[in-house]
């Protein structure tokens, strides 16, 4: 899809470094061509919805599948020294703990990354789930899908990919999250950054203070050698990347 693959073709050196391959995430030996040769194979590919019809055939089905079919590449290329896996919720988890298992079975070095909410600036033309909640409560609506936010920025989620293949020592399994924060601090931060814009504080018709939140540690992260860009500063970046690709105009 020319459309989706339009900013990928766009980037510094891509013409000179960057090859795009066709595959199917439910399709065994799909992956085969493109992993062949690589030492390091990064899977970030899952489906992401709140509305799906089938939620097994749609969500489960593909992320726990399609995560299957990639190891199983992997497994058949002797160049592959490390597979990098990332973490989203059931459907992922489920992914993972498949993932895990094949890894074990067939000798594959696996480091998985466990991201929360990703924001921050973004290169495609369409809105992720993550970004479009943020660019709803700018927009000033008076709901949201999340009452907590733990948060990390796209940018350390790419580093941490990197390093995760590039660090020897690195092992297990590595959460990433600058802040965990209830909506009503979000909400103050962008008020404080954009004062003009009409934010809603509450979360529907649920005081969204009186809900429990979680913390994350950062250490292990931390440990891999991330400094972890500050949630003001994400969502800044955010904001201002929404406007420069029209999302907002303000």
């Amino acid at each position: 899809d020319e459309k989706k693959t339009a900013h990928l073709l766009g980037l510094d050196g891509a013409k000179e470094r960057l090859q795009l391959f066709k595959a199917e995430l439910l399709e065994e030996g799909s992956f085969d061509s493109a992993i062949e040769g690589c030492s390091g194979v990064f899977h970030t590919a899952s489906p992401v919805s709140f509305s799906a019809a089938d939620p097994q055939a749609e969500i489960i089905d593909p992320a726990v599948k399609g995560t299957l079919n990639v190891l199983k590449s992997c497994a058949k290329s002797p160049s592959v020294k490390r597979v990098i896996q990332i973490w989203y919720q059931l459907s992922k988890t489920l992914a993972e703990i498949a993932a895990w298992d094949f890894a074990k079975e067939n000798g594959v070095d696996m480091v998985t990354i466990h991201p929360g909410l990703v924001i921050g600036p973004f290169l495609q033309p369409s809105l992720s789930f993550s970004v479009e909640v943020i660019l709803n409560l700018v927009n000033g609506n008076k709901s949201s899908p999340l009452s907590h936010f733990s948060v990390v920025d796209v940018r350390d989620v790419a580093e941490a990919h990197i390093k995760a293949f590039e660090t020897p020592s690195a092992s297990g399994r590595y959460c990433l999250v600058e802040s965990s924060v209830p909506l009503s601090q979000v909400l103050g931060i962008l008020h404080k950054l954009y004062p003009t814009l009409p934010l809603s504080d509450k979360c529907g018709e649920v005081d969204i203070m009186n809900l429990p939140g979680f913390g994350v540690s950062k250490e292990k992260a931390e440990g891999l050698g991330i400094k972890f860009i500050p949630l003001e500063e994400s969502l800044k970046d955010t904001v201002e990347c929404l406007k420069e690709k029209e999302f907002l105009l303000f």
